[in-house]
């Protein structure tokens, strides 16, 4: 047990790693939410300047509380000779895969620029979590860089995210991009600094055709992407390997938030917890067994959270189909049955099957974003433009 002397000197080095931001970005903002009060004198320093103007009822200011009522604010949008930042938030690669990357987003026309800490430098995480808190920060306000995009996942984004400063994170509105792991960063992005993040690829992803495409109609394009239309990747008899399927019918509207099936659940419960009242939910996992996908949505259904959606999208479940001859238990309920379990008697609109997720051909899906589920038609919208 920690005596009180070394609990608090714990406590104060997770959230003793902020750097103070060089400068602002301009940013559209979106006026989705209520106008703040004319009495209210709850502003920041860098709210007084006048094309950063931001309403709300109430302005909270303090690293790590959630800004339910500011505006909603959309990064500027990449273009060829952008400059992406690539940083290290959880895991790090081998050497050879920082070239590989390199010379991958080069070939779209971007220039990059490579934290100093991207390799397995602290056991499974790139660097001691004061490191990779501190070159995030650095490349969020870093000017010449215009995204931040995330080497890889793996683990450890949880274990900064008291670490950053969510003031500054707004103050420099960038495109931040990523998954499985970076889930947890780019929901926490956009529920407390009212970013819109993107959930995509990492450095180290595979760019096809298909993943390019979405990729530049979604951040380097100032119109509405529209449809988000299946690849031709999956066109296997097991269910995880299908096409797109209904789940429960219907149509609903709302913001998008999720990622990482196992990210969700992991930050219920704590300053990160993920708001689902209103929004859809996409949600994408490997390397689970169905028992397992069966504890986290049972998790998300006992919380509360899940029935407060107005719909759920399911990307791909990579590899988490009962393992034929037996697995964990010799006799399993299959992913689609688990699903179904879990999802039907919420009545929801639902739809298992879009691109996303830990699979080669990827949507880059925003944090945020107004999108429209349509579960009869296996479609997800974007109804808005989520770059300026």
């Amino acid at each position: 047990m920690m005596n009180k002397k070394n609990r608090r000197h714990f406590l104060s080095t997770l959230v003793g790693g902020a750097v103070v931001a060089p400068g602002l970005l301009r940013a559209q903002r979106v006026h989705d939410l209520p106008p703040k009060s004319s009495d209210s004198d709850s502003t920041d320093t860098y709210l007084s300047r006048p094309d950063l103007t931001v309403s709300g009822d109430s302005i909270q200011t303090r690293r790590g509380r959630e800004r339910r009522d500011e505006t909603l604010l959309k990064p500027l949008a990449l273009k060829e000779g952008s400059t992406i930042g690539i940083v290290a938030p959880a895991s790090g690669v081998n050497r050879g895969d920082i070239t590989s990357a390199v010379v991958s987003l080069q070939r779209l026309g971007f220039n990059v620029k490579t934290g100093k800490h991207l390799t397995r430098g602290f056991g499974y995480l790139a660097a001691k979590d004061e490191v990779r808190a501190e070159e995030f920060m650095k490349f969020v306000c870093d000017p010449e860089i215009d995204c931040v995009m995330a080497v890889r996942g793996g683990y450890g984004v949880m274990r900064i995210l008291p670490m950053l400063d969510f003031d500054v994170i707004r103050a420099n509105p960038k495109v931040i991009i990523g998954y499985s792991d970076i889930t947890a960063l780019v929901n926490a992005v956009y529920q407390k600094s009212r970013l819109i993040a993107f959930h995509g690829p990492v450095a180290t992803s595979e760019f096809d055709a298909y993943s390019v495409d979405s990729f530049r109609r979604t951040l380097m394009e100032t119109e509405p992407p529209g449809k988000f239309a299946e690849s031709d990747e999956y066109s296997g008899s097991r269910f995880s390997e299908a096409k797109a399927s209904t789940i429960v019918s219907g149509k609903a509207t709302g913001r998008l938030v999720g990622g990482n099936l196992s990210l969700v659940s992991d930050v219920m419960g704590t300053p990160y917890e993920i708001d689902l009242q209103g929004k859809i939910l996409f949600l994408e996992e490997i390397a689970e067994e169905p028992y397992r996908v069966d504890r986290m949505l049972t998790q998300l259904a006992l919380s509360g959270q899940l029935a407060q959606c107005a719909g759920v999208a399911f990307g791909r479940f990579r590899k988490c189909e009962a393992p034929r001859g037996g697995g964990e238990f010799t006799v399993s309920l299959s992913l689609e049955q688990v699903i179904r379990r879990a999802l039907e008697p919420l009545e929801i609109p639902t739809l298992y099957g879009l691109s996303i997720g830990h699979i080669s051909k990827k949507l880059t899906v925003p944090i945020g974003g107004l999108a429209t589920l349509d579960a009869d038609e296996k479609t997800l919208s974007l109804d808005e433009a989520v770059v300026v």
